[in-house]
């Protein structure tokens, strides 16, 4: 079978630890047969990061601007512990952060569904879709140790001078502080990129904040949407006979425990990292999430919803065998592949990522699977593959696939 041919390159964003080495067996064994692969590549491991001053990450963003789309697999935020293993310069920032804060937009987190794989909440029937906010908040802020008592002010001087003053604390101890912020026109666009995409789904769109507390910043938020809402998508919202739902994060929570599914959940940019490892989770695993940033400017970056699975790291490292789930890892190349696809008009590249995301999931539901899966699913006796194994066995199923097209 020939190779199909990309026009277009994609930006490839390698990463670390055991999602590197998934990524490499992905692209030996699941894409490169395939495809003729076309990616402008940055290494975005941590040693590559810090040995550039984290002047990858910014490259690898700005390349995404110009050519649209994006592939990004799982890397490390250092802490502590990291700096020391790492021998790192600084404490270098989320890359995720870094790249979200110059593509804007929202992070959109699906579900993979799978037969076998029942949600731990019985009652949930359908995806819950997670919308979050990519920019500010804790991501981008200003942190300070409070060495002993003093005033703590937030202040704001105007281009004119002008100055607005808070008084945040009085401390007659030592502390931390932290300034948050976010934008106007950020918010705008996680509003309409939320409404958007339930339009485009047909699903209801919830959202939530903590308003009552928050009286100014989280305010902002629900203020805005429901002014965008009405102005510009209540009419189509209407017309599709879906709606638009407006509670308090908390009530939020218990409200999605006691539901069915089929919506979209828009969660600002804390609320929506947690809960859609909550969500993830909750259906079965949290390397069973998928991952897209969707910017109003156009540009698409998919990912795993984990991280860099830094246990199965170390024990592939000892020569051990490990047995990681690499399903997130496999739908963020399909679901990059699919828009590089629809952007360029190359139905054949669309068709691939189709059939790669089947054979992926007829893989499981034959009962074959990583250890993640096979200690929740409800099949008898499933075969445990090792990491290697599972992604040739859905080599397979592609293949098989393809073949009878």
């Amino acid at each position: 079978m020939d190779k199909i041919k990309m026009t277009t390159p994609l930006v490839e964003m390698d990463g670390d630890e055991m999602t590197r080495i998934l990524w490499s067996m992905i692209k030996e064994e699941l894409l490169l047969p395939f495809v003729d692969l076309n990616t402008e590549y940055y290494d975005l491991g941590l040693e590559h990061r810090n040995a550039t001053d984290d002047q990858v990450t910014v490259d690898a963003a700005e390349a995404t601007k110009k050519y649209g789309v994006a592939v990004k697999c799982a890397t490390i935020t250092p802490n502590g512990a990291r700096m020391e293993e790492y021998d790192l310069k600084k404490m270098w920032k989320s890359p995720n952060g870094t790249i979200r804060a110059i593509l804007d937009g929202t992070v959109f987190r699906v579900p993979i569904i799978v037969k076998g794989i029942e949600p731990y909440v019985k009652n949930w029937k359908k995806p819950i879709t997670v919308a979050r906010h990519a920019y500010g908040d804790v991501y981008k802020a200003a942190e300070m140790r409070i060495p002993g008592p003093g005033k703590c002010e937030l202040v704001f001087t105007g281009e004119d001078g002008t100055e607005l003053r808070e008084t945040i604390h009085d401390f007659q101890e030592g502390g931390v502080v932290q300034g948050m912020h976010n934008l106007e026109s950020s918010i705008e666009s996680f509003a309409r990129s939320c409404f958007s995409y339930a339009v485009s789904q047909k699903q209801d769109l919830w959202f939530a904040t903590k308003d009552t507390i928050s009286k100014k910043y989280d305010h902002f938020f629900k203020d805005t949407f429901q002014e965008i809402y009405e102005k510009e998508y209540k009419e189509q919202f209407e017309k599709l006979g879906i709606t638009y739902f407006y509670t308090l994060i908390d009530d939020a929570v218990a409200r999605v425990v006691k539901s069915e599914g089929g919506y979209i959940w828009a969660c600002k940019n804390y609320d929506g990292d947690v809960m859609s490892d909550l969500i993830a989770t909750a259906f079965g695993s949290l390397a069973m999430m998928t991952s897209v940033l969707v910017s109003p400017h156009g540009y698409f970056e998919y990912e795993a919803a984990h991280g860099t699975v830094q246990r199965h790291y170390y024990k592939h490292l000892k020569g051990e065998e490990t047995s990681t789930n690499s399903m997130a890892t496999i739908f963020a190349w399909s679901g990059a592949l699919r828009k590089r696809g629809e952007l360029d008009g190359n139905p054949a590249l669309m068709t691939f990522a189709d059939k790669l995301e089947e054979a992926s999931v007829r893989t499981i539901e034959s009962g074959k699977m990583t250890k993640d899966l096979a200690l929740i699913t409800t099949f008898p006796d499933p075969a445990v593959l090792s990491s290697g194994d599972f992604i040739k066995e859905i080599r397979k199923t592609l293949e098989e696939l393809l073949n009878a097209v």
